[in-house]
């Protein structure tokens, strides 16, 4: 202005007689690139809104888009451009006309157009500057010699801006030079927070810090953990995405994907590569967006021309919001969007005053007509424009509302409480300054900006939708947001639907939700999706929402999400693997198979010995009875009982009587048994040795003897057995070893007693080694007739034994890694000790009772011979014995000679 002012008087800008002060014209021009002689070669002056007033305050609205390339401004922009300036006129209309608030104070406006574009924002804004620059122009001088006429620039003592956060950070630097307040309505960058770089700078809308918490808690209240951001690059998205990304990150819980910025001037197929890095990590379909309407737009017909509709869960900023442009034409690819707005109301005094504007009552807005044309869609014959016949001409009589599509801006609220809160600044001021005065009075000509500073700060009012209006110390605005969602189906009008609110915490209403398809289900967005009951997480390095789940196996349980431990040695897994439980304790019960075969043997044995010793003592002074030799009869009947008896003990539940009774019965039977019987046979093969060599009998034949010996040969067992109960007193065990196998519920403890497979054997084996002594001598004496003794019977029953035994010894051992180990040992063992105690009752007692009870006429004294004698006879059958087979054996040698 003062460029062309002087042009118009021939006179020099740049002569070193006018002087700017040399720091401020080297910020002009380097920080700026621009001079009043370069606005000059263009032509053009900057077009604004002039409002006179007593104190004019600067503002600055996005009235244009940006342009292409080489173009600073493009079309006109309804809403976010003439709604939002339409606001500032009205906010000033109401308070010029309110005698309680600046009473005969009016304030005017010089309101410029930013065109969405942070550089071309700020050559724009140093229109407010001018009056601030201190120049000499004492030595200037027109062209006839007369000093120029200069019109004193108007001062602006505050200004209301900008929209974009780049556009006000670029503004703020220039106005903090100059002590010029600003109070945005729109921009929502963390880093205008910094006091310390942006001083003078004010908002009434909350920082994106505000919506970047309460976007993570919406995103962790809808059980997400795996997300994407996109960013358009610039102070407002970079800015929104860092912090969505550090609090995230001390929230804990939340996972980004992929970090994605739009490049400020986005290539052809840029948004396309966007959508195919997206797709790189598919299952984080949340997608953070702090992003401008425009690239909001070309994201969405990106992901619709990529067939992925309804793949992708936007949470929008609010440069989202609950606008329709931004999703115009690409509404099911939006719906479901979750946007975050300020909380804001409509005003409806604005929407009166907006919709009664016209062309005639409207002339102060020189953007009026522009946006008229586009609103209408028609055209206006204005000077130096040509006609377009392929429009229809406006008459002038269309009415906002009535012949176009209205609805009340976003952010209409915040410009009108902005201006408010700079007019009761102002107020406040005048009250301390002008007490008294009417107008304007010198203290506050000119307004000190940074005490007006000091008053804005302060201010605490009801705002136009009711809210509070305050500033925090770094000039921010309490954080207030309704969360609203895009929803289509179900609903009679699709559009946005208020879901919720946020004021320091998160209230969202989970019911009103509603997704693709009208499904209520509130979709996935998690890079690993929650382990099975009894899987751990094995985490993927550097991602911690991300793991494998591995299976917690065998005896493991899940000791926390990330652990299997192993259950201790008496337990065994819950099913689901969440802890462990007491592992089952089984014992041989009597109503089981492997029970119930050596019982029943065992009693038909204890029954048969039973019928044996009472027919014994029946007929005890019998020549059978004699014969067989009463008193070791007894003691081999007894040992043959308790053979049968130790069955009920191995079967019966183990205690420590139990135990005990084990360990003496186990081996006392069969060394009972075997004793008596090796007593007899050695006894017999005594007898018959010596009666080759002598006629004198050998020693300890008598009856008493044998008893002697019998009981010597048992004593040994059971001075074995006292010592084991001294050393290792008898108990009961679980064994949890036995039965374990890969699958634990089939695990199993084993109640038993403290007898081990090797401790078992030793306690037999003095029994065996009576056996095996038993069966030698019986071999050895199986040449005697049996007309004289018991020896071939012995024999007979000792080799049945030993092949018992020799059977029993693979299957006791074969099954040792068996899971019915002990069911399978303990039968065997029984049945076993009840066979060969069956044998020897069998071969020894059962003829001689049937002979005693069936024909008793053979059961009669024979004549009674010496020793001699028998020793005699004895002899003479040998010999014979041996003459046959010598015989035999000639025969056998000549017989080939004879049948030659």
């Amino acid at each position: 202005m003062i460029s062309e002012v002087l042009s118009s008087h021939q006179c020099s800008w740049f002569g070193t007689s006018y002087g700017y002060k040399p720091w401020l014209r080297l910020l002009w021009v380097l920080l700026v690139g621009f001079s009043p002689a370069s606005r000059a070669q263009q032509g053009t002056q900057p077009q604004s809104i002039k409002i006179e007033g007593d104190i004019t305050l600067g503002g600055l609205f996005p009235v244009h888009s940006r342009g292409p390339a080489g173009v600073p401004c493009g079309e006109i922009k309804r809403e976010k451009g003439i709604h939002r300036l339409e606001a500032m006129l009205y906010a000033l209309d109401q308070i010029n006309s309110d005698p309680e608030l600046l009473p005969n104070i009016t304030l005017g406006a010089r309101i410029l157009d930013t065109c969405s574009r942070d550089t071309y924002a700020l050559e724009q804004s140093l229109t407010f500057v001018q009056a601030l620059i201190q120049k000499d122009n004492s030595d200037v001088r027109c062209s006839n010699g007369e000093p120029p006429i200069i019109p004193k620039p108007e001062r602006v003592v505050g200004v209301i801006g900008a929209s974009g956060s780049s556009v006000s950070i670029m503004v703020a630097n220039v106005l903090r030079l100059f002590a010029i307040p600003q109070i945005s309505y729109a921009s929502t960058a963390p880093e205008l927070s910094d006091n310390s770089r942006y001083e003078f700078f004010s908002r009434v809308v909350p920082p994106d810090s505000y919506q970047a918490q309460a976007m993570v808690d919406i995103v962790k209240n809808m059980g997400w953990n795996y997300v994407s951001t996109l960013a358009s690059e610039g102070n407002y998205g970079e800015s929104g995405v860092d912090a969505f990304l550090q609090i995230s990150r001390e929230a804990g819980g939340l996972c980004i994907a992929q970090s994605i910025k739009i490049p400020r001037e986005p290539r052809p197929g840029e948004f396309d590569k966007i959508i195919k890095r997206l797709m790189e990590t598919s299952n984080a379909r949340g997608v953070i967006i702090f992003a401008n309407e425009d690239d909001i737009k070309r994201v969405l017909q990106a992901a619709k021309k990529a067939n992925l509709t309804g793949h992708f869960l936007f949470v929008g900023s609010d440069s989202w919001g609950s606008k329709n442009s931004a999703i115009e034409d690409q509404e099911e690819v939006a719906e479901g969007a979750v946007t975050i707005l300020p909380k804001r109301a409509s005003i409806d005094g604005f929407d009166q005053y907006f919709t009664s504007r016209s062309l005639e009552n409207n002339r102060r807005n020189i953007w009026f007509a522009e946006f008229w044309e586009d609103d209408f869609k028609c055209k206006l014959t204005r000077p130096g424009i040509k006609y377009d016949p392929g429009r229809r001409k406006c008459t002038g009589e269309e009415r906002i509302s009535r012949d176009s599509q209205y609805e009340q801006e976003g952010k209409v609220q915040f410009v009108i409480d902005a201006v408010y809160a700079m007019a009761h600044a102002l107020h406040s001021m005048h009250l301390d300054l002008c007490a008294g005065s009417m107008g304007v009075c010198e203290k506050m000509d000119p307004v000190d900006g940074r005490m007006l500073l000091q008053y804005i700060r302060s201010v605490n009012f009801n705002g136009s939708a009711g809210t509070g209006v305050m500033f925090n110390e770094n000039g921010d605005a309490p954080g207030r947001y309704d969360i609203f969602q895009y929803q289509m189906s179900n609903v009679s009008n699709p559009g946005y639907k208020n879901i919720g609110q946020w004021t320091n915490h998160l209230r969202l209403n989970s019911e009103e939700m509603q997704w693709s398809g009208g499904d209520r289900k509130i979709p996935e967005s998690v890079c690993s999706f929650p382990c099975e009951s009894g899987e751990r997480k094995k985490m993927v390095k550097g991602v911690p929402c991300c793991w494998h789940c591995e299976l917690c196996d065998g005896y493991q349980y899940l000791l926390d999400e990330f652990t299997c431990d192993m259950c201790p040695f008496d337990m065994r897994p819950l099913e689901n693997r969440t802890g462990c439980r007491p592992t089952p304790i089984i014992k041989l019960e009597w109503s089981s198979p492997w029970a119930i075969i050596p019982v029943f043997l065992a009693i038909l044995g204890i029954l048969a010995t039973t019928g044996v010793i009472v027919t014994f003592i029946r007929f005890n002074d019998t020549p059978i009875v004699r014969a067989s030799g009463r008193e070791l009869s007894y003691v081999l009947l007894t040992g043959i009982f308790l053979i049968y008896l130790i069955t009920f003990f191995m079967i019966a539940e183990p205690s420590v009587a139990i135990c005990a009774f084990r360990r003496l019965f186990l081996g006392l039977g069969m060394c009972i048994s075997y004793a008596a019987m090796l007593t007899k046979t050695n006894r017999i093969y005594r007898i018959f040795e010596q009666g080759k060599k002598s006629v004198t009998p050998p020693k300890f034949i008598s009856p008493t003897s044998q008893l002697i010996i019998t009981f010597i040969l048992i004593s040994v067992q059971l001075l074995a057995v006292f010592i084991w109960f001294g050393v290792m007193p008898p108990h009961t065990i679980i064994d949890y070893e036995e039965q374990k196998p890969p699958n634990p519920e089939f695990a199993r403890g084993i109640l038993k007693c403290d007898m081990s497979d090797l401790s078992l054997i030793l306690c037999l084996s003095y029994s065996i080694v009576l056996m095996i002594t038993c069966t030698v001598y019986a071999i050895k004496s199986r040449g005697v007739p049996e007309t004289f003794n018991e020896a071939k019977p012995i024999g007979f029953t000792m080799y049945t034994t030993c092949i018992i035994w020799l059977a029993f010894v693979p299957i006791f051992f074969g099954t040792a890694q068996s899971t019915e180990k002990m069911f399978i040992q303990t039968t065997t063992l029984t049945v076993s000790m009840s066979l060969s105690a069956t044998v020897s009752l069998g071969m020894l007692y059962i003829p001689k009772v049937y002979v005693i009870i069936f024909h008793p006429e053979q059961n009669v004294q024979k004549r009674k011979r010496s020793f001699k004698a028998v020793v005699q006879a004895a002899t003479v059958t040998t010999h014979l014995s041996l003459k046959s087979n010598d015989k035999q054996n000639g025969e056998s040698k000549v017989e080939p000679d004879r049948s030659q």
